[in-house]
Parts: C-alpha cells; sequence; structure tokens
C-alpha cells in the first residue's frame, strides 16, 4: 500500500510564491506561508503538492524550507515536472527533478508528475524517465496530472512494462467542475487502484460562499466562472443547510468532504493560517450517501 492509499486530504501549493494568479507579495507572504504549513502539520496533515512552474520554483523552495524546520515528522512531498515544448528530449525529466530536489533540500520526493501530457511527444515516451526516476531512487512514486481516462489508461500501460505502477492522476475537480466525475476519470481510477488527486477542489473560492452576482471575484478567477455565479449561490445554499446538519460546517468544509466520500483527495490551497485552518474542518466526519447524492444532482449541470 503506498502512501497515497494512507492519507485522506493534502495541501495544494500553487498560491506559494504565485503573484500572477494568486497575488502573493499583495497581500499574503512568506510568514502566512509558513503559517499555513504549521498549522496544517499541527492537524495532522502530511501531503503537500507542489511542482516546479508554481511560482517559478518558489513554491519548491518554500517548502524545502519549512520542510526543514520539522525534521522529526513523516511529511510527503509530491512535485510535478511540466512537458513544455522546449523540453522536448524526455531527459529533460529527470534533470528538472533533480532541479527540484534541490530547492526542495530533499534526496527524493515521494511521488513525481507529468503536469500535462503536451503533444510533442507521446504519452508513452514521457513514461521510460517517470519509471527510471523510481529506479534511480529519485522518487518512490509516479503519477500523471491533467489526464483523460484514455490518456492515464496508456500511462499505466507504460509504466507497468517497466514494472512500476501509475500511483496517481491530479486532474482539477469540485462541485463547480464535475467534468472529471462525469467523463469517467473518477471511477476509472478507482477500478484501476490510481489515486484521483483533486486540484482547485474549493472552485478557486467559488465554493466558499463568499462570491455573488452582486460581489464577483476579482482577477482572472471571474472569467473561469463568468456566467456561472447565480447556479454557484444555489449550490452554497445546499451546502450551508448540510453545514447545518453535520453541526455547522461551513460549505467549504461540506464541499471537501464531498470529494473524500467519492475517493478523490482533495488538496485545497491556502494563503492564510485561518483558511488553512477552515480546511482542515472537512476531516473527521462524513456526510451520508444520501448527502453525496443530494450534492452530485444540485452540481451536475457544471460539466467543465
Amino acid at each position: 500500500m503506498g502512501f497515497l492509499d494512507q492519507v485522506e486530504m493534502g495541501i495544494g501549493t500553487w498560491s506559494w510564491g504565485d503573484g500572477a494568479v494568486w497575488g502573493f507579495g499583495k497581500n499574503y507572504g512568506a510568514s502566512d506561508l509558513k503559517e499555513v504549513f504549521d498549522e496544517s502539520v499541527k492537524a495532522g496533515v502530511r501531503f503537500f503538492d507542489t511542482a516546479e512552474v508554481y511560482g517559478s520554483g518558489k513554491s519548491e523552495t518554500f517548502l524545502g524550507q519549512f520542510l526543514k524546520t520539522v525534521p522529526h515528522e513523516r511529511i510527503y512531498t509530491a512535485t510535478k515536472f511540466m512537458p513544455f515544448p522546449w523540453k522536448v528530449s524526455t531527459s529533460h525529466l529527470l534533470k528538472s527533478l533533480r532541479l527540484s530536489l534541490q530547492r526542495l533540500q530533499l534526496p527524493r520526493v515521494d511521488l513525481v508528475q507529468v503536469h500535462f501530457p503536451m503533444p510533442f511527444r507521446s504519452i508513452e515516451a514521457w513514461m521510460e524517465p517517470l519509471a527510471e526516476a523510481v529506479k534511480q531512487g529519485l522518487a518512490a512514486e509516479v503519477g500523471v496530472s491533467n489526464y483523460s481516462r484514455d490518456q492515464m489508461l496508456r500511462a499505466q500501460d507504460a509504466l507497468g512494462k517497466k514494472g512500476v505502477p501509475l500511483a496517481s492522476n491530479q486532474v482539477q475537480l469540485s462541485l463547480v467542475r464535475r467534468k472529471n466525475d462525469l467523463n469517467g476519470v473518477l471511477a476509472e481510477c478507482r477500478k484501476s487502484r490510481v489515486r484521483l488527486i483533486a486540484f482547485s477542489p474549493l472552485g478557486m473560492g467559488l465554493l466558499s460562499g463568499k462570491y455573488t452576482r452582486q460581489n464577483p471575484p476579482a482577477g482572472p478567477r471571474r472569467l473561469f466562472y463568468f456566467g456561472q455565479l447565480g447556479k454557484i449561490e444555489t449550490l452554497t445554499a445546499v451546502l450551508r443547510e448540510l453545514g447545518q446538519s453535520h453541526g455547522g460546517k461551513s460549505p467549504n468544509q461540506v464541499a471537501l468532504n464531498w470529494l473524500i466520500g467519492k475517493g478523490a483527495l482533495p488538496i485545497p490551497g491556502a494563503k492564510t493560517a485561518s483558511q488553512a485552518k477552515e480546511n482542515l474542518g472537512a476531516l473527521g466526519w462524513r456526510l451520508s450517501k444520501d448527502e453525496i447524492n443530494r450534492l452530485d444532482e444540485v452540481s451536475r449541470h457544471f460539466t467543465f
């Protein structure tokens, strides 16, 4: 059994050092991220996911620095290699992974993933260096990210021929991004024993209930959900109702618990300790099957 079978929720670090989408350096900084890390570890979170492109390497650097402050805790780390067009040679994966390890200050990561199925090389071509990362001791397990059902199965088959199992497929999945549930990716992950890691599990903040048609989010997130805020208001009303029936859980906590109940591993991001603490309130309780089905139904039109 791999470590992904032992964790219910992790922390995504896309916002750690990212100024373009998340505004790092404006309303939060490095000290806030350290508090997020400390609060999460204190509450028992043991899985942190990063990538070489997050903050142009800053996310990995921050995580590496923070890991040094808890040397006696077993923290699982994951990172991702981005196969940009100028990295057309598959040798770039191991080179990039070694640079990631330098920033993380680790001899190996628990999970290395291919960030996107770029068309410049085949799925099978990238699986060769991914398997080699395990054989060289640079990674304990391997995964993919943003892969469709068919692409995932091709990756699993190619890795299997090299004696390395596919551990995970990290895709966007939330109550307002149902595509990877409705198109069969989640069901195939369960069938094939591949853990689905759900990034942006709170719809980039849209499931918090604080945004409405009169108060939309700022920046690029406004465009991601253009014309959807009315439907989201209806959904968050149900989240509030269900949260009240479970002792006053917030919409965010109910939305994360929905993912856990469906067998996914959500990795919500957090820019402050209070956000991290709220996310952690999704653990330790369970929505009923009927409640999960109700949320399935009320969110069914979010097919993108």
